[in-house]
């Protein structure tokens, strides 16, 4: 799913009955969020259900649909979401829907239990796979072809599974993170995360994206250190220091724990900082800059374009037209 921040990724989802509506919120709201913080449509989806009718959550909430799912050629990825029951909409025509559209996708997503049936389709046969922790002896079992990998995610080439509603949001950042940038999955994230402690004012919020559940103490020490001095940033050493560890063993800790090295997961926090002040306040950059750490205008406008592929004052312009 890797695009350009300019192109729109669009996604197909097959909702089946009974699905929670929590496992639905957690493949839109990302995408949703994306959209907004960026400012333009980088995402748009089509719900489809088995017969077109409006899906019934198990919370009682009906999902409405676009109508079928009769697909023809379309590229675009799919995401099949379950919860409960999918066996009752495993048909055998619905089944050799999801074999004749496999072979023109780019994607096939078991949301789920969705993986079930993405696998009683024969469309994970060699592929690595993962469902609910509730179910993954019994689907071992069932699919022996499949291979089963305890994780919250599976992200195999053309096939992804998940394991849950949690898992699931873990997915969306990470496809956002692959797709747009860690910048942008760290600031999906936050919106989806309530921390009771604030760093000073109203600059920032503690983030973290949803693989990113930090078990070790020491990154976990360094990531709040690091959001409690966005205006004046540690060098390496000091962070280091001030965590009780080496500067190269927190890189190799932060390399295995975030994906990304200390000082992007740092630029990161300090450019989605300056970034919220360029689009909700009238600022100065120069201010701006000052506030999330940049010796300079010149420095934070040449950071602020690598990462935004914008300028700021591009994008105050930007969207101010939208408004």
């Amino acid at each position: 799913m890797d695009q350009s921040i300019s192109q729109s990724q669009h996604v197909d989802l097959l909702v089946l009955p009974e699905t929670n509506l929590i496992l639905v919120a957690s493949v839109i709201e990302p995408l949703r969020a994306a959209n907004r913080i960026a400012g333009r449509a980088l995402y748009t989806w089509t719900i489809f259900s088995p017969d077109g009718e409006a899906i019934e959550t198990k919370s009682g909430i009906p999902i409405p649909v676009s109508g079928p799912f009769r697909p023809q050629r379309e590229t675009a990825p799919l995401f099949v979401l379950s919860s409960y029951s999918w066996e009752r909409s495993a048909t055998s025509q619905l089944r050799m829907l999801l074999s004749q559209t496999a072979r023109h996708r780019e994607v096939m997503a078991g949301i789920e239990s969705g993986s079930w049936l993405l696998a009683e389709t024969s469309l994970l046969d060699n592929f690595s796979a993962t469902t609910h922790w509730e179910d993954f002896e019994d689907f071992a079992a069932a699919y022996p072809q499949v291979t089963m990998v305890r994780e919250r995610f599976v992200i195999d080439g053309k096939r992804i599974t998940t394991g849950g509603s949690l898992p699931t949001l873990d997915l969306m950042l990470e496809l956002i993170r692959r797709a747009h940038g860690y910048s942008l999955a760290l600031e999906v994230s936050r919106l989806f995360i309530y921390e009771q402690e604030r760093t000073r004012g109203d600059l920032l919020q503690v983030p973290a994206i949803g693989n990113m559940r930090i078990l070790d103490a020491r990154v976990g020490a360094a990531v709040k250190l690091m959001a409690e001095t966005v205006e004046a940033p540690l060098t390496l050493a000091r962070l280091a220091r001030r965590v009780g560890v080496s500067a190269r063993h927190l890189q190799d800790l932060f390399k295995e724990t975030m994906g990304v090295a200390p000082h992007e997961h740092y630029l990161a926090l300090r450019l989605n900082a300056a970034r919220r002040k360029v689009i909700e306040t009238r600022m100065e950059f120069a201010d701006i800059a000052a506030i999330a750490g940049f010796n300079s205008s010149s420095s934070f406008s040449r950071s602020y374009r690598a990462h935004y592929r914008e300028s700021p004052s591009e994008t105050r312009r930007r969207l101010k037209l939208k408004m």
